[in-house]
């Protein structure tokens, strides 16, 4: 599939890669939480690792396997695993990955209830160094000889810091390092993680892939570029045949397995179905992202706005050389001192206040007292975030209605 263009290979991809029962173009909802075994041989391969199946639905059904074949496609991965958030499968895998005394390199610009995860990982004697991941040479100074990883995402949410993408994947190459990388905000076609030589790539499924703010999902993917014979935190048991899926099977079994935090059937299904128009609406989205950041800048009741796409962002050039397709549609600005951010929210008529991206309606909420609010001011100071700071993940409605409905509720204040 990988010579027919991104939007053909999505809107095919279950039928090609899974050749759903009775000529189906989808896969259908797998119910069952047991699977029989005719041979009871079979179970005792299957719990083994001697064989694939399906034994129990909270480590695997055949509707999260089909999504995991398209999301593997997506990526041009090794594999994929999929589970019940963006957030479960984050700290499930690392809970898998990790051990006391382990480093890792963590972006200082992560996103709260991300940041809130590695907080927690301290207590169970991770250490945990947060560093300025815009430039390579912050990164690079807060190695350690314990260090395992680097985790960063693309771009910051909500300030849209990015990341030096490229430069990072390089040194961990160098290093022998986990390189993982969130890529909620720019999922393919915007980025491709392999060619910044990422390890393990994390979304929130409930973002732009699935798109329409109806489901909850999450993912890690595994690009296969990284040399699990490296990372001695492999369990033997999980040291399986193929190398490549060593830091997968190791996820399957102590994070997903363990841990339990599964994706349903009926929520995979719809996920699946989202994705098949992924790259028509992120196309929408970031088109009028773009317009209403230029709007935006130059309005005298702004006083600054972080889009990627502007030319004065100060990761302009990085953005353009990694997102090949396009800049995104979250963008954040900071009304001028004086204005009230809850009196322009509720001017606005179109737009819906919610604590959501990705969604096909554009959302916005203010910043500081919400999503931010369990960080200290300093905190807040060091992330860029300021008290007027309001976020807006841009959709797909027509673009003049967009600024029209930004218009009035800035000259209402």
């Amino acid at each position: 599939m990988t010579k027919l263009g991104f939007t053909t290979r999505q809107v095919h991809a279950d039928r090609l890669l899974n050749n759903p029962e009775h000529g189906g173009v989808h896969t259908s909802t797998s119910n069952s939480v047991l699977f029989e075994f005719k041979d009871a041989q079979g179970i005792i391969d299957a719990f083994q690792g001697k064989r694939a199946a399906h034994v129990y639905s909270r480590s695997s059904s055949p509707s999260v396997t089909a999504l995991q074949a398209m999301l593997t496609e997506l990526e041009d991965a090794e594999g994929a695993l999929c589970f019940a958030t963006g957030m479960a499968a984050i700290s499930s895998s690392l809970f898998a990955l990790l051990t006391a005394g382990d480093h890792l390199i963590v972006s200082q610009y992560l996103f709260g209830n991300t940041r809130s995860f590695f907080e927690t990982l301290k207590d169970f004697g991770v250490h945990i160094t947060y560093t300025d991941v815009t430039d390579v040479e912050h990164v690079k100074n807060a190695y350690q000889p314990n260090t395992k990883g680097v985790y960063t995402e693309t771009v910051a949410n909500p300030v849209t810091q990015v990341a030096d993408l490229s430069a990072i994947g390089q040194f961990c190459e160098e290093n022998g390092l986990l390189f993982m990388v969130d890529n909620t905000m720019t999922p393919p076609p915007l980025f491709s993680a392999k060619n910044v030589k990422a390890s393990l790539v994390f979304t929130s499924l409930t973002k732009y892939i699935a798109g329409h703010g109806n489901v909850l999902g999450g993912a890690v993917i595994d690009t296969g570029l990284f040399n699990w014979k490296n990372f001695d935190n492999i369990k033997s048991g999980y040291q399986v045949d193929d190398v490549a899926q060593w830091g997968l099977t190791q996820i399957k079994k102590k994070g997903l397995r363990d841990l339990g935090a599964t994706l349903s059937p009926q929520s995979a299904s719809a996920i699946a179905l989202g994705m098949e128009t992924l790259n028509l609406r992120m196309s929408r989205s970031q088109y009028n992202a773009m317009q209403l950041a230029t709007f935006l800048d130059n309005h005298d009741k702004v006083a600054k706005v972080f889009y990627p796409g502007l030319a004065d962002h100060p990761q302009h050039f990085i953005a353009r050389e990694h997102l090949t397709g396009g800049y995104g549609a979250i963008l954040s600005f900071d009304l001028i001192d004086g204005a009230d951010p809850v009196a322009f929210l509720n001017a606005l008529k179109l737009v819906i206040c919610a604590t959501h991206l990705g969604d096909n309606r554009t959302l916005a909420l203010p910043v500081a007292p919400t999503i931010y609010f369990e960080n200290t001011a300093q905190e807040r100071n060091n992330m860029g975030i300021s008290d007027t700071m309001l976020r807006l993940s841009v959709g797909i409605e027509d673009t003049a209605d967009l600024i029209a409905d930004f218009e009035t509720a800035l000259a209402s204040l």
